[in-house]
């Protein structure tokens, strides 16, 4: 029912599409820099909202489903020097169980994932507001984690896909089923496939594939193979995608 729901329903309104969004097997969530919208993919109405203290939640950019949690990538954004938290709710109540502080690393916390035992994270560098002297876009860096968020490997972008990034940096990741790597921009209506290099540390571009939203955090859809979920933040809209196989 899900999934024959997907083929009709296509677009959702959701005043949270702010920075990104994030897909269950039965919901999507919207979220915001300090908000999160919990939406059924059969209907698309609203079913739960969380709202968070500014003060302690200046900027959530991105979030994905892991089991019975919604774990978001947070930063202090557009603050310097630059420190990430990771944020964990409850899918279920939408409600906040415990953070994670990260401090400085790599840069901003903007996207991460869990695959195959280990967290995948992306930590953006930027040329303008929010960036660091000494760092722009091409420091942006993707990092593998253990299950404690303890960093023990890294890779950074070609540089086709940092021009594509400039003067931001990446805003969405998330694994595909196919074992490639797929990122989002800013502000671009473009993903970017990539992959692990065989040897060295720079990851290779595969395709670069058009979408009709501009940037922000992605994820794929549990149920239905090759949907991808992205947000329109100029129209406060969640769309799901058909994304061809590569």
């Amino acid at each position: 029912m899900i999934a024959a729901a997907l083929l009709a329903l296509n677009t959702i309104a959701a005043p949270e599409a702010g920075q990104g969004v994030a897909a269950g097997r039965a919901h999507v969530f919207a979220i915001d820099n300090n908000a999160i919208g919990k939406y059924d993919k059969a209907t698309g109405k609203r079913v739960s909202v969380w709202q968070g203290d500014p003060k302690l939640f200046p900027h959530l950019n991105s979030c994905a489903v892991v089991k019975r949690e919604l774990v978001c990538a947070a930063s202090n954004y557009p603050s310097v020097p630059m420190a990430s938290t990771v944020e964990v709710f409850d899918t279920k109540a939408l409600k906040h169980i415990r953070s994670v502080s990260l401090g400085r690393m790599y840069g901003s916390l903007t996207a991460m994932d869990w695959h195959d035992g280990n967290w995948w994270a992306v930590f953006a560098n930027y040329d303008d507001r929010g960036g660091e002297p000494g760092r722009d876009h091409r420091f942006t860096t993707l990092v593998k984690m253990d299950a404690s968020f303890r960093p023990f490997e890294s890779w950074l972008f070609p540089d086709a896909v940092l021009a594509r990034f400039a003067p931001k940096s990446s805003s969405g990741f998330a694994w595909g089923a196919d074992g490639l790597i797929y990122v989002s921009g800013h502000d671009k209506p473009e993903i970017y496939a990539l992959k692990l290099p065989e040897a060295g540390a720079v990851l290779q571009l595969v395709a670069t594939l058009p979408v009709p939203t501009e940037g922000q955090a992605i994820d794929w859809d549990p149920v239905k193979p090759r949907l991808l979920w992205s947000i329109d933040r100029r129209k406060s809209e969640i769309h799901a995608t058909p994304i061809p196989s590569l």
